[in-house]
């Protein structure tokens, strides 16, 4: 079909509006690259605005040869694979659960569970309960602690509502299926989309938590990723801090230099895998909110 000029015009706006957002996304990006293998001194003074310059590599290799950082991204791998699959075994069959409409009283499942979403028991209760199970610097406490996201759950609901047809499940009971068996062997198969979602967002989620093992862990090997840097990073921001006399103007001056080498780097470090990650299942990540925002 020819385009009019009005047609023109639109798909113009809509490119260079699209253009501009691509350019406010991807320039914090690739500035926050380039300042981690940039010398600090270019970066700071405005000359590094894009590309690196002065390329060096030590800001990376501080962070590497601290042992700790490899033993948080082993917890935190853990955290996230343990964490998402209890996540996701308790959100997929309660969220399916909750889209019957022959399940009694549903509405006041949903209800009661929506309370929750808006009305937290607060620090001091959810700290006196981890302690009464004996959670306190374990890593169970990492795994199990919100187990289910009320949000997550709704959208997961909103699916199944959606997208399992009542016929496909009447015709799956008279041919004899249990509700179990209609739900591991006809549902599951159909909702890869919204397990990905899922997956996605609790695994996000797992991977950026530090304030549970703030609160919860004392035994640093216990500690994930987020926390390890976490530390590192103020400890290298309070170094530079406190050289304040005159002898050490020039040491601080370097540990200043130290510190922000190692604050872009840390970015990096922490953000890589969920980068990579991330266009994998981006087209289920948009088909879910989606779901969850214009459904139900």
């Amino acid at each position: 079909m020819s385009q009019t000029w009005g047609d023109r015009i639109f798909d113009w706006i809509n490119k260079s509006v699209l253009f501009f957002v691509m350019i406010v996304v991807l320039y914090p990006i690739i500035f926050v690259v380039s300042a981690s293998i940039s010398d600090p001194q270019f970066v700071n003074n405005g000359t590094m605005w894009l590309w690196p310059k002065g390329i060096t590599f030590e800001g990376y290799q501080r962070v590497l040869d601290n042992v700790e950082i490899w033993t948080g991204y082993r917890n935190t791998i853990l955290y996230t694979i343990f964490g998402t699959s209890l996540n996701l075994m308790l959100t997929i069959p309660c969220a399916y659960a909750l889209s019957r409409k022959d399940l009694v009283g549903r509405n006041g499942i949903t209800g009661i569970i929506l309370v929750t979403m808006f009305i937290n028991g607060g620090l001091i209760p959810t700290y006196l309960v981890v302690k009464g199970l004996h959670l306190l610097n374990t890593p169970l406490v990492m795994i199990i602690l919100g187990g289910v996201n009320v949000w997550n759950l709704i959208v997961a609901r909103t699916f199944f509502q959606s997208t399992v047809p009542r016929e496909l499940e009447e015709a799956a009971e008279v041919d004899g299926c249990s509700n179990l068996r209609l739900f591991m062997s006809v549902v599951v198969p159909i909702s890869g989309p919204i397990i990905a979602v899922m997956a996605l967002f609790y695994g996000v989620a797992h991977w950026n938590q530090y304030f549970n093992a703030l609160m919860y862990l004392q035994n640093r090997e216990l500690f994930p990723l987020q926390l390890v840097l976490r530390e590192i990073l103020i400890v290298n921001e309070m170094s530079s801090n406190m050289m304040m006399d005159g002898d050490s103007m020039l040491a601080m001056a370097e540990q200043a230099k130290v510190a922000d080498m190692i604050k872009y780097a840390i970015i990096i470090i922490s953000a890589l895998p969920l980068l990579v990650v991330f266009p994998f299942v981006q087209r289920f990540f948009i088909k879910g909110v989606l779901i969850g925002s214009l459904k139900g």
